[in-house]
Order: structure tokens, then C-alpha cells, then sequence
């Protein structure tokens, strides 16, 4: 099933807040089946000097999942229907808003499920949760609709909008990877918000699936394909300790193509890359092919491998853009994480590498059920120094 390699379980010595309980949407099923695995694991192994006590009433499980499903009527409509009780429950409600494989019938015709179909569905979920839970936290990994998160004309605001709904409903907290602009946390100052980087993890991929890198200055730089994603790249540039440029977006913004103004051209800001490698790193790749010139860019300016770090790989039209930039030696190694729905074909490319978040979502959960700080998980300068220390000892696994 899972190989679980070394005991890595937190000592965790307070109280939980209740009986941990875990709602897997279909979206989401195989992620969160990953993370009962952990917790389950851990739990199992942990030794707590009141663990015979009421309070850790049900600590030990087989699986700490909820039992649930949404299913339709004919007319497309659906309901949330809960399976077991969650009365007196810390909850946490784990949805892939961006998952288009799941489908259902609506009128004798197939619909795949958009990322509005998935929203609802968490939210009858919730809804049959009927308010008997002690806590709700939602752990949605694509944060739904952040991509509209600001108002530059007569438009709607559906991130906050969305936010503020499920706080009215009872969510407690919501945890997300890598949030377009976190700082639509705003429309719900008053409750818990969490946008989770996955930096160790991409560089842990990249360790592990690449034994030939050069980490320092001389040798490798960080890029940010935007200046959006500026905070990232200079978070990744510092802990490694490596130098950054940036490229900035023309635009000509006299029309709209799909929705946006269209790229003239990606300009360059930054130092010389000449036989360096590069650390591409993004929140996400839609259609790739800005990412694609970036990389192109780059290979004008004589760099060397081109490694892209992107949180979610959405791949919205296809991976033969990937396949023809991989041959054409334009890109060495994409690196892109589980929390979204990864396709067959995805996984089976050769230039791909997966980041597993599993275990990172476990360490999470159990922390918060215990009511303490994970304030060590939202920041992993310790680990990513610690596994590139082994990786330049040839320690590393």
C-alpha cells in the first residue's frame, strides 16, 4: 500500500479538541485516503500519559473517515448525505475543486464536474453536518475561484464571496496551498486561514529524482515567471541561498483574449544566467504556455537545465506543449504536487515528477486536533536546510 520509511510522528502532548473525524469528498478520495494512512499510523505508535482517559475517547482508530456521499437526482440536483455521526466531532472537509474526471448525468446527458459542482458539494456536506460538529475545518487545496480575488472593473468578487459563505455556514477554519493572493483572507478576518507553501517538498522532489545539482550561487538561480509570484521565488532563492531574477509581462491591454489581456512579450529582470541552472517556481500552470516562453527565454539566454516548480498542475490544454519544450531540451523536470487531480497520462511522462503532500496534510490535521501551534509546518527552513545538507554529503535517499 503506502511505505511509511521512519518514525517522523510529532510528539503531540495536549488534549484533542474532540473526536477526530475526516469527510474526503470524492474529489478527494485517494488524498485522503493517504492521510487516514498517516494518522492512523501515528496514532497507533504515539504514547500519551493520559491516553486511557475520556477525553482521548475513540484516539485510536482503523480510520478516522467519515462515511459520505452526494449523490444526484436525474435533474442534475444533488444532496450531501452523512453516513455515520459526527456529533461532538473536530471535522475536517477535504474537497479538489479542480478534480474534471468525476461526472455525473443530468437529463440523459454525461457532465463532467466543474469547480461550481464541487463547491456545492462541499457545501451540502456541510450542510448535513447540521451544525453537531465541535469544529469545521475545510481543507480545499486549490483555493475556489482565487484566481478572481480582486475587483479592477464591474465584476463579482467570487473568492471572497465564497469564503464569507462558508464562515456563515460554520466553517471555523480553512486551509488552502499556495493562495493566489492570500490576502483574500480579508473578507473573513475573524476566522481561521491557513495558504500553505509546499517549498520543502518541491525541493525534496527535485533532490531525490536529480543527483548531479551544483546548489549554490555560481551554479543556480531562482525565477519568478511573474512579478505575482515574487514572494515565492525570493523565499526559495534565500533558503537555498542562490540568486533570483523575475520576468514581467507586456500586455496589450486594447483587447481581451479569453477573458484576459493578451502577452506581448516577457521581459527580463535579473542578472546573467548564462550555464546556470534554473528554479522556475509558480502557484500554478493553467495552459502552460506562459511558462513554456518563459522557459524559452531562458534558453536564449543560454541557461542550462530548467527546473519548473508550480503547486498545481492544472495542464488545461494538454501536455503536448510539455512534450514538444521537453524535447526541444527547453525544459529538463516539471515538478507539481498531488492536491489537485492528476491525470494517467500526467504521471506516465517522463520529463513529470510528482510531490507527494500526503504526510505534510497528516502533520497538519494532527497537530490542529491536538489545539497546537503549527506554526513549524507553515515555515520549513530547518528541513529544506537539513535535506539539502544530506543531498551534498551524498547521504541523501
Amino acid at each position: 500500500m503506502f511505505k511509511f520509511k521512519r518514525d517522523e510522528k510529532r510528539n503531540l502532548e495536549s488534549i484533542p479538541v474532540g473526536s477526530l473525524g475526516m469527510i474526503p469528498l470524492e474529489s478527494c478520495n485517494e488524498l485522503g485516503k493517504k492521510v487516514d494512512y498517516y494518522l492512523v499510523k501515528w496514532r497507533t505508535e504515539r504514547e500519551h500519559e493520559h491516553k486511557n482517559s475520556l477525553a482521548f475517547a475513540g484516539y485510536q482508530r482503523n480510520s478516522y473517515i467519515i462515511a459520505s456521499k452526494a449523490p444526484r437526482f436525474g435533474s442534475g440536483e444533488g444532496k450531501g448525505v452523512l453516513l455515520e455521526s459526527v456529533r461532538g466531532t473536530d471535522l475536517y472537509i477535504m474537497v479538489d475543486v479542480c478534480n474534471y474526471s468525476l461526472t455525473y448525468n443530468m437529463s440523459g446527458h454525461k457532465n463532467h464536474m466543474s469547480p461550481d459542482d464541487h463547491y456545492q458539494d462541499l457545501k451540502r456536506i456541510i450542510a448535513a453536518v447540521g451544525g453537531k460538529a465541535r469544529r469545521i475545518t475545510v481543507i480545499m487545496p486549490f483555493l475556489y475561484e482565487s484566481r478572481q480575488h480582486k475587483r479592477t472593473s464591474r465584476e463579482s468578487l467570487d473568492c471572497a464571496l465564497a469564503l464569507q459563505e462558508l464562515v456563515s455556514m460554520g466553517v471555523d477554519n480553512i486551509i488552502t496551498f499556495d493562495a493566489h493572493d492570500p490576502r483574500v483572507q480579508n473578507a473573513i478576518p475573524l476566522n481561521g486561514f491557513e495558504t500553505v507553501q509546499p517549498a520543502y517538498q518541491f525541493i525534496k522532489g527535485l533532490l531525490r529524482n536529480v543527483k548531479d545539482l551544483k546548489i549554490d550561487a555560481d551554479h543556480m538561480m531562482v525565477i519568478s515567471p511573474d512579478e505575482g509570484g515574487m514572494g515565492r521565488a525570493i523565499y526559495i532563492a534565500n533558503v537555498l541561498g542562490l540568486d533570483m531574477g523575475m520576468f514581467y509581462k507586456r500586455r496589450d491591454y486594447t483587447q481581451i483574449v479569453d477573458g484576459r489581456n493578451p502577452i506581448i512579450a516577457h521581459e527580463f529582470l535579473g542578472s546573467n544566467v548564462e550555464g546556470k541552472d534554473m528554479i522556475i517556481i509558480d502557484d500554478m500552470i493553467s495552459s502552460g504556455e506562459s511558462v513554456i516562453e518563459v522557459c524559452a527565454a531562458l534558453k536564449e539566454r543560454k541557461a542550462n537545465r530548467i527546473f519548473v516548480f508550480s503547486t498545481f498542475g492544472l495542464f488545461t490544454n494538454g501536455l503536448a506543449k510539455f512534450d514538444e519544450a521537453y524535447e526541444k531540451g527547453h525544459i529538463t523536470r516539471v515538478l507539481t504536487t498531488n492536491l489537485i487531480y492528476q491525470s494517467p497520462e500526467l504521471l506516465d511522462r517522463e520529463w513529470y515528477i510528482s510531490c507527494d503532500m500526503s504526510k505534510y496534510i497528516a502533520y497538519i490535521v494532527d497537530t490542529l486536533n491536538h489545539d497546537s501551534s503549527i506554526s513549524d509546518l507553515l515555515n520549513p527552513v530547518e528541513r529544506i536546510q537539513n535535506i539539502v545538507t544530506q543531498y551534498k554529503a551524498g547521504k541523501l535517499k
